[in-house]
């Protein structure tokens, strides 16, 4: 009988999400790792002050140089919302901050404010040449909803450079592979019913192995008024949340950059014309609606949850 092989487990705070990684390799190898997340903090927060995000903030319209990481997430972030017509759109914050989910206030914000910052959020301004990127006066970015993804690919891959061959890395609900489990099977990898405990109550699991899950569902950011409830996605055309019954859904890919971005189009999209976008990513998606219903790719393997 082989003797139980020991998991060794390191966390922190980034992102403003709890993160860990988990695995065989030695304690000191996956802290070294996790310890540049504190890096790419520093160039991807619109918060850290002299960030590339901050200076584009701060750019009063001019252009400004970025580092290659930035330009990997921009690049992305801007293909997607091509590819999305517009479902994926890092412009977004100023509207999503008219809507105070983090501060417990219950209040409708003014549709007038909507449609005021709507009018700066239009990515299509933005220009992306090698390492200068111009961003219309009075448009701001925010990589939040994309810039974990890429850390969580490049954190990963510098477990992998350190010979760490089988790890979990879940970024606050950011789940990637490395390689299999210890004992050379698929790590298998739960996804959260919306209205069960936090990381104990699931409504369906997948295998996974040098790849990721990342999801995007209602029920992480919301407030109730009136009988009705508001989520924290919203639709980039209309700046309210999104109405289309739809819960969770899930993305599965190689690239954890992709996925984080590609989650919150799906979101927007729906089943129908978001399965169309996955399809054409190469990315296995799955919906699960407040029926529900389930919509997914069929060569997905899945084992649902009673």
């Amino acid at each position: 009988m082989n003797a139980e092989i020991r998991m060794n487990q390191v966390s922190g705070d980034y992102f403003d999400t709890f993160n860990t990684i988990t695995s065989p390799a030695p304690e000191h190898i996956l802290q070294a790792a996790l310890d540049e997340c504190a890096v790419y903090n520093q160039m991807l927060s619109k918060f850290v002050p002299g960030s590339d995000v901050w200076k584009i903030n701060h750019s009063s319209g001019q252009p400004v140089e970025i580092n290659e990481h930035t330009r990997a997430v921009l690049e992305m972030a801007l293909e997607m919302n091509q590819a999305s017509d517009g479902a994926f759109n890092i412009a977004l914050g100023p509207t999503i901050g008219l809507w105070h989910f983090t501060d417990g206030t219950a209040v409708l914000p003014d549709p007038a404010e909507i449609k005021k910052t709507l009018a700066k959020a239009d990515c299509s301004q933005i220009v992306l040449l090698g390492n200068t990127v111009r961003v219309p006066e009075g448009t701001e970015i925010d990589l939040g909803g994309i810039a974990k993804g890429y850390i969580c690919d490049c954190i990963a891959d510098s477990l992998r450079a350190r010979g760490v061959t089988s790890a979990l890395l879940n970024f606050g609900g950011n789940v990637v592979t490395v390689g299999n489990r210890p004992d050379g099977k698929a790590w298998t990898i739960g996804l959260q019913r919306p209205s069960g405990e936090r990381g104990k109550e699931f409504w369906a699991a997948v295998k996974s192995c040098d790849s990721t899950l990342v999801t995007s569902g209602i029920y992480e950011r919301s407030f109730h008024l009136n009988g009705v409830t508001y989520h924290h996605i919203l639709d980039p055309r209309t700046g309210w949340p999104v109405q289309n019954h739809i819960l969770t859904v899930t993305a599965i890919t190689k690239s954890s950059l992709l996925a984080d971005a590609i989650t919150t189009a799906l979101f927007v999209l729906g089943p129908e014309k978001g399965l169309n976008l996955a399809q054409r990513y190469g990315v296995s998606a799955v919906y699960l609606r407040d029926d529900g219903k389930v919509f997914y790719d069929p060569d997905l393997d899945i084992v649902f949850v009673k």
